[in-house]
């Protein structure tokens, strides 16, 4: 193979590979940055879908140089809230008692992922290949070689593969990944309450599944009555298909019945969006010369909120081994950084995948269990700690 044109090749332009461009923005590194889609053109509404970033994304997102500007267009999170339907435990959190003045921040896709590109594509050290597709990848000792849809070959020290749970990458190189169907699928709103939530976020679990209600940010034009929140409503598949598609005040009456009434009444329902749930783990982090991060890596249940956070630490941890690299695919390199997430990678997520078992559970023992495992999250500081601080997700910024 000739000598590679790129030093890293990022597949996948969406969230994780537009951070991860931007983390090494200010390195000697030439970077090509590959994405399948163009675009999206959006504008703000009121029902948009947001993503809930935790402390440590703020973190990073803050060395990044971005925070600033998009905390504008977030809404703190300052308090959770957790229960179960039919039982009186409650597990409660605040910023305070971390020391904070926000556990999180709901953010809006679009401000996030408009931010994210915009600045990527301004890198002087960065080639915007839009859209393209990867169709084929040939690995070499020094390097490896993209085919592109457009036949366009791109020569690179390394590949980053950020191409999603279902990776192209990976099932171009042979690879596999654990799959596991929960046989459910989440709904996708944004609702309107009759009283401020101020900042707390509720996540309440059901024999069907979790319910989660998150503070979200009102646009300035914005003068219809009721406070919008964010809306998330894990459901079997079969019952979440058919909820989609009910008519408003069906669907209203139903979300009201469940989450009952601690915001007051439901006063209106945004588009809803229903998508199937899998967990996705690749088998391996690393190949020779090629890397993955983000969802390419793990792709999580989305009942605790971890799944992006945890690719965004991927990121954090990739850029700063990538930064000081002369050879950013070395095989050592590789290797330090498998080993520096394997940590964080594997207790994310098996705690997202023990609270997604555990909550399913109908069995009277396992529903007696998990109803003193609230009240131990509330009562005892030890195991409301180690709760917090893998919600937070400073574990993984210190690898």
């Amino acid at each position: 193979m000739s000598e590679p044109a790129v030093d890293v090749a990022i597949v996948g332009g969406g969230l994780v590979g537009a951070s991860l461009a931007l983390a090494l923005a200010n390195t000697p590194l030439k970077l090509a940055l590959i994405e399948a889609a163009a675009p999206p053109v959006s504008v703000p509404a009121w029902d948009e879908r947001c993503i809930a970033l935790n402390d440590a994304s703020r973190r990073i997102f803050a060395a990044l140089n971005i925070w600033d500007e998009l905390a504008t267009q977030a809404a703190p999170i300052t308090a959770t809230h957790i229960s179960e339907r039919g039982r009186f435990g409650v597990a409660r959190f605040n910023a305070a008692e971390a020391k904070l003045d926000a556990l999180g921040h709901n953010t809006p896709l679009r401000a996030l992922g408009a931010l994210l590109l915009a600045r990527a594509q301004a890198q002087a050290n960065l080639q915007w290949f839009c859209p393209a597709r990867v169709q084929g990848i040939t690995l070499a000792s020094n390097g490896a070689q993209l085919t592109l849809d457009s036949d366009a070959r791109i020569n690179a020290k390394l590949v980053v593969a950020a191409d999603g749970a279902s990776s192209a990458l990976r099932a171009l190189l042979g690879l596999g990944a654990e799959v596991r169907d929960y046989q459910q699928s989440a709904v996708v709103t944004a609702v309107r309450v009759q009283r401020d939530p101020n900042g707390v976020a509720y996540e309440r679990f059901t024999p069907m599944g979790p319910f989660a209600v998150l503070p979200k940010p009102r646009l300035l034009d914005d003068s219809a009555e009721g406070h919008p929140c964010s809306l998330i409503w894990t459901l079997p598949t079969a019952r979440a298909e058919a909820l989609h598609g009910v008519p408003e005040t069906d669907f209203i009456a139903e979300a009201q019945q469940v989450f009952g009434e601690r915001l007051g009444r439901f006063l209106a329902i945004g588009r809803r969006i229903a998508y199937p749930l899998y967990r996705t783990v690749s088998e391996t982090l690393t190949a020779p010369r090629v890397v993955f991060c983000g969802n390419a890596a793990q792709s999580l249940h989305p009942v605790a909120a971890q799944g992006f956070n945890l690719g965004l630490r991927d990121v954090h941890c990739l850029a700063a081994r990538l930064s000081q690299a002369t050879d950013p695919g070395a095989a050592a390199l590789l290797a330090d950084y498998a080993a520096s997430r394997a940590d964080d990678r594997r207790h994310t997520a098996d705690f997202t995948d023990q609270l997604v078992r555990l909550f399913s559970n109908r069995l009277p023992v396992v529903s007696s269990l998990r109803h003193l495992g609230l009240l131990a999250m509330d009562l005892v500081p030890s195991a409301k700690d180690a709760v917090l601080r893998q919600n937070l997700g400073h574990r993984g910024l210190m690898a």
